[in-house]
């Protein structure tokens, strides 16, 4: 049974903590039977999780026992480690478990050492803070997670959830992940392809700027063959004052967006349809089939074919309701009473 050490440090965010432990309880082999065992640690009897305290049933030494050791965020992830945590990760680390860290956890893991010189995320709110603080990181802001192979790290929220999938479907295969995913009422996939990492979803734009009818529109009509001229004459403005408006308002170009749109377009296509590459790069708004196959490459970070044969697994089995370990990982939380 492969053990997933979930360190639970001082000021722990709550879903940080709750995410992996559920994400990784739900998933089922075939025969029903559950295929990891989650560990919650600490270096302290007892932590704060803001509402409430929890009380962690194992120390730092789980974590030469885990397979997989999953890092949360903490309120403070600026702060120190606290003592004998940076010397039992890199030891686990060179003895080839597998580290995750989720959102702002990011800093405690670059605060070992072990993230420099590779590619992470975190938070995108994060993500300058952890790009200075630890310059020998390359900080990646636009994407759910990173997997570099023995490290990965993802962004906040719910992208712990991706991450989590991500790693099951490594572990045990796509219906197992799957199964999870359906157990935890999330997608398997959200928009956006997974190799070494999930690609942009839809770059933000805050809601009311003058760019959210144009990237409304841009989304109905991404199929049809545009240029900057025809984006820009649609906004009412030049090509020059559209681009600058555009990567002021969302982060990016408009012809950037708009082929990060026809790639979600079809990646869907790919995934939900037996249409041929030939005729998605077509549906998808692609010039010629070799456009597109090298546009996809570029973006998703493996080729159409590729994507459609790993994220066009067979439904998970039926195995009924299942049964979960109690004790969430032996976790005891602790709700202070109002007086």
């Amino acid at each position: 049974m492969h053990t997933v050490a979930v360190l639970a440090l001082d000021q722990v965010i709550p879903f940080d903590l709750s995410a992996p432990i559920d994400t990784f309880n739900w998933a089922r082999l075939p025969d029903g039977r559950a295929p990891y065992r989650v560990r919650v640690c600490s270096v302290t009897e007892e932590v704060s999780a803001g509402a409430f305290t929890v009380r962690a049933p194992y120390g730092l030494d789980a974590l030469a026992e885990a397979d997989t050791i999953v890092l949360p965020g903490t309120a403070d992830p600026t702060g120190p480690l606290p003592p004998g945590v940076a010397e039992a990760l890199r030891a686990a680390a060179a003895n080839g478990t597998r580290i995750a860290s989720i959102c702002v956890g990011a800093f405690l893991f670059a605060a070992t050492g072990l993230l420099d010189g590779q590619r992470a995320t975190t938070h995108w709110v994060a993500a300058g803070d952890l790009a200075a603080l630890h310059p020998a990181v390359t900080v990646d802001p636009n994407v759910l997670y990173v997997d570099n192979g023995q490290f990965l790290t993802s962004a906040g929220a719910a992208a712990a959830m991706d991450m989590c999938l991500h790693m099951i479907r490594k572990d045990y295969g796509s219906a197992v992940a799957a199964h999870a995913a359906r157990m935890s009422v999330v997608p398997l996939e959200r928009e956006g392809g997974q190799a070494q990492f999930i690609v942009h979803d839809r770059p933000p734009a805050p809601a009311g700027t003058t760019m959210e009818p144009l990237l409304e529109w841009l989304e109905e009509n991404a199929g049809h063959d545009l240029t900057l001229e025809d984006i820009a004459a649609r906004a009412g403005t030049s090509a020059r004052t559209l681009n600058r408006r555009f990567r002021e308002q969302t982060g990016t170009t408009p012809l950037q967006w708009l082929h990060r749109a026809r790639v979600r377009t079809a990646q869907h296509l790919l995934e939900n349809t037996d249409h041929p590459v030939e005729r998605i790069a077509v549906q998808a708004g692609f010039g010629s089939p070799t456009a597109f196959r090298d546009r996809f490459k570029r973006v998703v970070g493996t080729s159409p074919q590729a994507y459609r044969r790993a994220f066009r697994g067979a439904p998970p089995r039926e195995t009924g309701t299942g049964s979960r370990e109690t004790g969430a990982g032996g976790l005891e939380v602790r709700v202070p009473q109002q007086s």
